[in-house]
């Protein structure tokens, strides 16, 4: 026999794939919901949870819960950049500041270097989809970004800014929870897995020239890596 919270889950999923309940729409309060359903107001956030989960609800702090519109998806190509997506807005926060812990160990640079930091968050519409803290030594980053702008216009300095070529960009991917800041910053559950993402990239000299955070949302994002075999390779694998 199903519990109360997935018969409740059930219930208001079939509402909002029905229409009964539209997109961008607030659902009743917990409390009202609770009563509605003769449940403790802790089950019905154990329902709601699930879909919050599934992407269906987003709970807005100090609003209420909404029906999320459906959501843009996003496909992060390994070896380089994630494309700019044209209906993704994105904002960018520049910061100077000084390498410390794992970011001083992903750049391999001593503690106290001067960096600058780009905060990137893009949304879809009035909602956040994902989030990139992209680190670069102060000396490579570009002079004139500005302090906050948004795509194209700030990101275009930054991507487009002259740079050694590369030589080699690694990358380690994870699944895991969002952290309570990241979950906050993204309007997500925080029972939603993330696509975790860290890429440092070196150039011909080895030196490491930028190290980038990535969280990419589950319900929203994907990962591809295309390898290129090389015609000794192949030869070999014969």
């Amino acid at each position: 026999m199903a519990s109360r919270r997935h018969v409740i889950a059930d219930d208001l999923r079939a509402q909002i794939s029905t229409g009964r309940i539209k997109a961008g729409e607030r659902l009743p309060s917990e409390a009202q919901l609770a009563a509605r359903y003769t449940v403790s107001t802790p089950t019905l956030q154990n329902a709601l949870a699930l879909l919050q989960a599934e992407g269906l609800v987003e709970k807005v702090h100090g609003k209420g819960n909404f029906v999320r519109h459906p959501v843009r998806r996003i496909t992060y190509v390994g070896g380089g950049r994630t494309p700019a997506n044209a209906a993704l807005r994105v904002s960018i926060r520049t910061t100077k500041l000084r390498a410390r812990g794992h970011v001083a160990t992903l750049l391999r640079v001593p503690a106290g270097s001067p960096l600058a930091e780009f905060l990137c968050l893009s949304h879809d519409a009035t909602s956040p989809h994902s989030l990139a803290r992209v680190y670069i030594p102060r000396d490579l980053a570009p002079a004139d970004t500005p302090i906050e702008s948004s795509w194209p216009e700030g990101a275009a300095t930054l991507l487009t800014n002259p740079r050694p070529p590369l030589a080699e960009v690694q990358e380690n991917v994870c699944a895991r929870l969002p952290t309570p800041l990241e979950a906050t910053t993204l309007r997500i559950s925080s029972t939603l897995a993330v696509l975790a993402i860290t890429r440092v990239a070196a150039d011909t000299t080895g030196r490491v020239i930028e190290a980038a955070l990535l969280v990419l949302p589950g319900d929203r994002a994907e990962a591809v890596f295309t390898t290129h075999h090389t015609t000794v390779e192949r030869k070999a694998e014969r």
